[in-house]
């Protein structure tokens, strides 16, 4: 599937376009079944906005999450939960200091960037590449890609399972606004291992604290 939205001009790749290589990786080595099988049944779409749970015990009740664990994150804890919604906008970019699975439980697009194109805290969203990700596919997305929400592909919206290093997106102890900064990324931090950057128009995110560095339009991926 690659074809082109008009309104920003952007080509939708397919997530097994050699494109995708420099942003992750297609996972086949694990049975993700259940998993998928539980958000279908388990989980819904609202209305407005999305929905984010870092971590959510019906889909960490499972034997994958012990062999993610085990093999993906080299013994390392990991938490299991979802996005889901009906988002249509880049509206900002995040990256984690480690990989993300995400696992398309309908059609989604991901809008990436790289991180080594963040410029003094700005990100121009002319860099953006939008990939097609097909129901029941799982990616591996890189600690260097940059990623937010998914984008629906049809009306109903989206649904995708969202694998990170425990802990990630868990509130900081310090806010960010009364936390020191001795860097140009501590700027960035906004919640535990997510450094994030938002675009202009998002004022719901900069008003929690977010940077205001994406320039360019903020994207819209159109049915």
């Amino acid at each position: 599937m690659s074809h082109v939205n008009m309104k920003e001009n952007i080509v939708i790749e397919h997530v097994r376009d050699d494109s995708f290589k420099s942003y992750g990786k297609e996972i086949t080595s694990y049975d993700f079944t259940r998993l998928i099988n539980t958000m279908k049944k388990s989980t819904e779409i609202p209305e407005h906005e999305n929905v984010y749970v870092a971590s959510e015990p019906m889909l960490e009740d499972d034997a994958v999450k012990k062999q993610i664990e085990s093999y993906f994150y080299g013994e390392m804890p990991a938490q299991i939960g979802y996005c889901n919604g009906r988002n249509s906008t880049l509206n900002g970019l995040e990256y984690h200091k480690g990989s993300e699975i995400n696992i398309a439980v309908t059609d989604l697009v991901l809008l990436l960037g790289k991180v080594q194109e963040i410029e003094n805290n700005t990100f121009h969203s002319n860099n953006v590449r939008a990939f097609f990700i097909p129901e029941g596919t799982a990616i591996e997305l890189y600690e260097t890609t940059l990623h937010f929400a998914p984008c629906k592909v049809q009306e109903s919206g989206f649904k995708c399972i969202v694998v990170l290093p425990k802990g990630t997106n868990e509130p900081l102890e310090v806010a960010p606004a009364e936390r020191e900064k001795s860097t140009d990324e501590d700027h960035l931090l906004f919640m535990k291992n997510k450094w994030l950057i938002a675009h202009p128009d998002r004022k719901q995110l900069i008003e929690k604290g977010a940077y205001p560095g994406i320039i360019g339009n903020n994207i819209e991926v159109l049915l």
